[in-house]
């Protein structure tokens, strides 16, 4: 592969980590109780939860809701990472990355 080559290839690889930070995953449980933003880059942005459908006498419930909401939000971003960084995976390879 020419420099040139990598250069571009580079370019395109930044261009999707920018297309990353952008994209939000909405990850909801406990029919909205709970309701968690993360960017494609598997960074949280919000944690909402809903204080009309919790019971505060349950704690342990709304634990659990935001443990499988952040758990589930972690691993769909993961998965939107991957997808779209498929493609270049051998390339950046061959340039060292």
């Amino acid at each position: 592969m020419s420099r040139f080559d990598q250069a571009k290839m580079l370019m395109r690889v930044k261009k999707i980590q920018k297309e990353l930070q952008k994209e939000v995953l909405v990850i909801e449980k406990g029919d909205g109780a709970v309701r968690v933003e993360i960017t494609g880059e598997q960074k949280i942005k919000k944690i909402h939860i809903d204080s009309d459908s919790v019971d505060l006498d349950d704690i342990g419930q709304l634990e659990r809701w935001l443990e499988d909401a952040v758990k589930e939000a972690i691993a769909e971003s993961q998965k939107l990472a991957a997808e779209k960084m498929q493609p270049f995976m051998g390339a950046l390879g061959d340039l060292g990355l």
